[in-house]
């Protein structure tokens, strides 16, 4: 399964979340995201299906390791981003925007060249 950047999002969102607390479910992924509940259903149903979280029979979701690797460097990208934007003078508002959009699609090649510049 190609993993869209809606997917991306969706992964980002639940490591954030458990990150506070272990146990996330749907509609906490829902809040979060300002989703309505069908939305976050069919999109935790096609993530489910492609590997990529599971539901446990409480309706708890967790990554795989697929899911986790994905989302962890969302999450990484997304952080460093924010920064380098910041750096360069922009507000925080809207480095942490940008930074959202950018993160799912500067290759990793630019992306590490930032990465690079920045531990200098």
């Amino acid at each position: 399964m190609n993993l869209q950047e809606s997917g991306e999002m969706y992964l980002e969102t639940i490591l954030i979340l458990t990150e506070n607390n272990p146990h996330v479910r749907s509609i906490d992924v829902c809040d979060y995201m300002g989703f309505s509940k069908p939305s976050v259903s069919r999109a935790i149903g096609l993530l489910k299906n492609g590997g990529y979280v599971t539901v446990d029979s409480d309706g708890y979701l967790a990554l795989t390791e697929l899911g986790a690797e994905i989302a962890h460097k969302m999450y990484d990208r997304h952080r460093l981003l924010t920064e380098f934007l910041v750096r360069l003078g922009v507000s925080e508002e809207n480095a942490t925007a940008d930074a959202c959009k950018i993160e799912h699609h500067i290759s990793d090649e630019s992306f590490d060249a930032i990465k690079k510049s920045m531990q200098k």
